[in-house]
């Protein structure tokens, strides 16, 4: 399957992304599994984190220091916010 395209990410607190898709979906990914490692160390500054973008042509994200996520995992590990909701 294609992955949608994202059109939109947004940091939100506790380490989470909020994602856009092409799709009308929207979905939020929990980074707090990845900042522990020495590449995603970084992220544990909520600035630092906050200046998530897209990359070009919404194939997917990165921060300024060239931290990235897969777009497949981004897409097949978040939750919709409805799922996300249940879960707190």
């Amino acid at each position: 399957m294609l992955q949608p395209k994202l059109i939109k990410v947004e940091p939100l607190s506790n380490y989470m992304l909020k994602l856009f898709y092409d799709t009308n979906e929207i979905k939020i990914f929990d980074v707090k599994p990845y900042i522990n490692g020495d590449w995603y160390n970084e992220l544990k500054s909520e600035q630092y984190f906050k200046t998530v973008h897209l990359i070009c042509n919404g194939i997917g994200i990165e921060w300024e220091n060239g931290q990235d996520i897969s777009p497949h995992e981004l897409y097949e590990l978040s939750l919709s916010e409805e799922e996300t909701i249940s879960k707190i």
